[in-house]
């Protein structure tokens, strides 16, 4: 029987790129789609570029509740931070231990402190549920051999859609971190993002008169949500201690990441050894490609990809190693990475229903 798939928020940016993917899955039916201001309207007039397939002629969006939400397979909620907790709590309570496979798109399950949360999104923590990057290395416990995210992703019930900016800086540097290439306590990371992540509301510095040929720095200083993300999932690949500098910088492309992470060389390493680390780690990874020597990722060779690419590289002179990755944010960066933990959590490949190719120009 195909697994039948709830979207709550699929009118947005995230939410309709989970559908757009769902759509070309074989082993899924797409159910209920929801939405908040635009219940009631055309699934087609917000997302015209689905416009093809035929499931979707004369479908409109419903509203959001658990009642809609309840009875499918699987619910993903591709929400705002600090609405998926109420939401999963009512379906909870509607299912019981019965319920659907939830996947959250937004914050609200992500992070394991509460105190982080509340630093960071000032509201009450929702919980944490089973963190949805396959690829995360798992290296946080002595003595234990490293693993990857994966295995806790299969049947799991509940599961928290990383970031999209930290997917990339997390890519971009966990081999360092896992093999002890690098110092983690003086990270540097700046990151070229597109307008999508910033999702679909009216606002005026979202303005194409306003982001057209104008590149804007934003969450400066510290402040930005995925700080603690970031630091917890280089913590689990190993790290002692972590401290980064993080600045993300939104550039005219409607989609896309690029990522630029450095850090210091570790004493004692030797240089040579720095690019294997990377290659070893990505070896096996569908998704991830650590690109030939001197070549570096481009946010436009990810494009409706769910595929990451890394480079790294010394600079010597600074003592530093530099890695870049790049990713498509709508994709690998979320609603990719949405679809590939719920293939683990659901017993079906990892790969099923996820394009590796991406479109250029």
């Amino acid at each position: 029987m195909p697994v039948s798939v709830a979207i709550a928020g699929s009118s947005g940016y995230a939410g309709g790129e989970v559908l757009r993917l769902l759509l070309d899955h074989p082993e899924v039916t797409v159910g209920a789609l929801t939405a908040f201001t635009n219940a009631g309207e055309s699934v087609l007039a917000a997302h015209p570029h689905l416009a093809a397939h035929p499931s979707l002629a004369g479908r409109t969006f419903t509203s959001t509740s658990a009642a809609e939400l309840a009875g499918h397979d699987v619910v993903v909620l591709a929400l705002p931070h600090g609405a998926s907790g109420a939401i999963a709590a009512e379906l909870e309570a509607i299912s019981g231990a019965t319920g659907p496979l939830l996947l959250d798109c937004g914050a609200d399950h992500r992070l394991v402190d509460p105190a982080a949360w509340q630093e960071y999104y000032g509201s009450e923590h929702a919980g944490t549920w089973t963190y949805g990057l396959p690829e995360l290395i798992v290296a946080d416990q002595p003595d234990a051999a490293i693993t990857r995210q994966r295995e806790r992703l299969t049947g799991a019930t509940r599961i928290a859609v990383p970031g999209c900016n930290v997917t990339a800086v997390t890519l971009g540097m966990q081999p360092g971190v896992a093999a002890g290439l690098v110092d983690p306590t003086d990270l540097v990371a700046v990151l070229a993002v597109g307008y999508s992540g910033a999702g679909k509301a009216a606002k005026t510095h979202l303005l194409a008169s306003e982001a057209s040929g104008s590149a804007v720095p934003y969450a400066v200083g510290g402040s930005h949500r995925h700080i603690p993300e970031i630091a917890q999932n280089l913590t689990v690949a190993g790290a002692a201690g972590v401290r980064i500098s993080f600045t993300p910088v939104l550039v005219p492309m409607s989609r896309g990441i690029l990522a630029t992470t450095t850090a210091p060389l570790a004493e004692g390493v030797d240089p040579a050894s720095v690019r294997g680390a990377w290659e070893a780690f990505y070896e096996d990874e569908p998704f991830v490609h650590v690109l030939p020597e001197g070549q570096w990722p481009t946010s436009g060779a990810t494009t409706g990809a769910n595929s990451a690419l890394v480079q790294v590289a010394l600079d010597a002179k600074a003592g530093r190693v530099v890695t870049v990755c790049a990713l498509d944010n709508l994709v690998k960066g979320t609603a990719g990475a949405a679809i590939q933990s719920m293939n683990l959590a659901l017993g079906l490949p990892e790969t099923l229903g996820l394009p590796t190719t991406a479109i250029a120009p």
